[in-house]
């Protein structure tokens, strides 16, 4: 039986204790699914600073950098593992031209970008810069194709620019300086074409895209993985009627999912109570609910799941830092984001039966950003570190778990459960167990047994903060870091640990 703990008055009622939770990992179960490394994609878009002085300053800047590509940040994205990263968009993507991003910087067209800021945007970052970024941090790409304002034969032509090895779209690219085609295996055929990318409906939209999809061919050996917009959070409409009229001819349907609780009063990502902490965490956890309802529909007309779900937007979305363009979505970034991302990710790994990808929002200075940048100085956010303590769990199978916990009604309604807990088996057979404690002011005791593993060593990391406000500044010492977690014991057949208040831990048990 769960504990109920109630938020009145922005405090914390227990109505029941419960000192010590007990995590039974089934390591001996079978065929179990492989945690895709995707799960911990990233995505990018023209928006605010994300590309421009977030990943690119051009070669000729005093920033230190890699054939203009920004050296801190591309260290900082190569120690986290990047598997996947989708560009340009987002609503950029919709109206973006490939044409007008390749070919001499300098001849490059200008354009205003409506949809974030009317900033200006001269394109110099384009397919090749994207593409050649790809390879140097080992990622796959995943490119978004325009629909809302391009043509069929635009986002062909580009297909063809990218991954053919012969014709005029290869010759094209070889005098732009790349022989050679690049591999590129994921394309969104649209986004959010419910709203800012063509303002479509359900059925309008199926059709549409089974005519892009037609066109958008493999070229040599290359395979595009075609993934058809899906819907924004609790649409379930929008996910049945794609299935219905055009699972037959996708590869993938994605799903966006903020965490938002009021889309006209967002808050703010540094100054919040208790009762808006444990909001927003609630409203982030119901993804595991939203999941299973789109599996569901996915599941019947798709029983073999064929079709993979890709949550390819999420996270946090406050109110833009004071002072700063409100269309350019940057927003500080604290150890309440790093609790979402670590309850969100162990939400993910459960459903890789059918979620094949989460790409967070957004990689660079925008909304829950791994780093941030100003000017020549990087931070690495509290996010950041919750991925970079996860990227074990890339490409490992997936553990099943047990485990009787709380749970918390928060201000809003809405009751999620007050312990999280997941567990994985890399290639080298060492498990992994990830736990997070959301509570702000009560430690909570664990218990690890398994069905035969006698543990002989565990190792791990913590992350946690004096706040739960906490942030990492510019020129200031980090607040949030991980640091090596020792406490965790074994104990005969078992391991025990306290898990803190707020706090996220990764442990190796061998």
């Amino acid at each position: 039986m769960k504990k109920i703990v109630l938020f009145l008055a922005g405090a914390a009622v227990s109505l029941a204790l419960q000192a010590q939770v007990r995590v039974s990992i089934h390591e001996t179960a079978q065929n179990q699914p492989v945690i895709p490394a995707e799960i911990y994609g990233q995505f990018s878009e023209h928006l605010g600073r994300c590309i421009y002085e977030g990943i690119w300053v051009g070669p000729e800047s005093s920033i230190p950098n890699v054939d203009g590509y920004r050296s801190d940040v591309v260290k900082a994205l190569r120690d986290l593992k990047v598997p996947v990263l989708r560009w340009p968009g987002g609503c950029f993507a919709d109206e973006y031209h490939w044409m007008d991003g390749i070919g001499p910087k300098e001849n490059r067209p200008k354009l205003v970008n409506n949809n974030w800021g009317s900033t200006v945007e001269d394109n110099s970052f384009g397919t090749h810069e994207f593409l050649n970024l790809c390879e140097l941090l080992g990622a796959e790409p995943y490119i978004s194709g325009n629909v809302g304002s391009g043509t069929v034969e635009e986002l062909a032509k580009w297909v063809e620019y990218m991954t053919a090895e012969n014709g005029s779209m290869a010759e094209l690219r070889a005098r732009n300086g790349r022989e050679k085609p690049w591999k590129v295996k994921y394309l969104g055929i649209g986004n959010e074409t419910w709203g800012c990318g063509g303002d479509m409906t359900a059925q309008y939209y199926s059709d549409v895209y089974k005519r892009y999809a037609l066109y958008s061919r493999n070229h040599g050996d290359n395979r595009l993985f075609k993934v058809a917009c899906g819907a924004s959070d609790y649409d379930y409409d929008w996910t049945r009627t794609l299935m219905k009229n055009a699972a037959s001819k996708m590869d993938g349907l994605s799903l966006h999912y903020y965490t938002v609780g009021d889309w006209n009063h967002k808050g703010s990502a540094t100054d919040f109570t208790a009762d808006e902490y444990y909001n927003t965490l609630a409203k982030s956890v119901e993804i595991d609910q939203v999941l299973r309802n789109h599996e569901v529909i996915m599941d019947v007309y798709d029983p073999q799941r064929r079709v993979a779900l890709l949550l390819d937007e999420w996270g946090t979305w406050f109110d833009v830092e004071p002072g700063t363009n409100p269309g350019h979505l940057f927003q500080q970034n604290t150890m309440r984001d790093a609790m979402v991302a670590a309850f969100s990710l162990n939400i993910f790994q459960k459903h890789t039966a059918r979620l094949k990808m989460a790409n967070i929002a957004q990689i660079v200075n925008v909304l829950q950003a791994m780093v941030l940048t100003k000017g020549s100085q990087m931070v690495l956010t509290p996010t950041y570190h919750v991925f970079r303590m996860y990227n074990v769990h890339q490409e490992a199978t997936y553990v099943p778990t047990d485990y009787s916990c709380g749970m918390l009604v928060s201000p809003s309604g809405r009751a999620m459960d007050d312990f999280s807990a997941c567990a994985s088996r890399d290639a080298a057979g060492v498990l992994h167990v990830s736990l997070a404690n959301p509570s702000l002011d009560k430690s909570v005791t664990v218990e690890l047994s398994f069905d035969q593993l006698k543990p002989g060593s565990v190792s791990g990391e913590i992350l946690k903060a004096r706040r739960i406000n906490a942030y990492n500044d510019f020129g200031k010492k980090p607040e949030v870091a991980p640091a090596p977690f020792k406490e965790a014991k074994v104990s005969g057949k078992t391991v025990q640990l306290t898990l803190p208040a707020a706090s996220v831990v990764v442990l190796e048990v061998k």
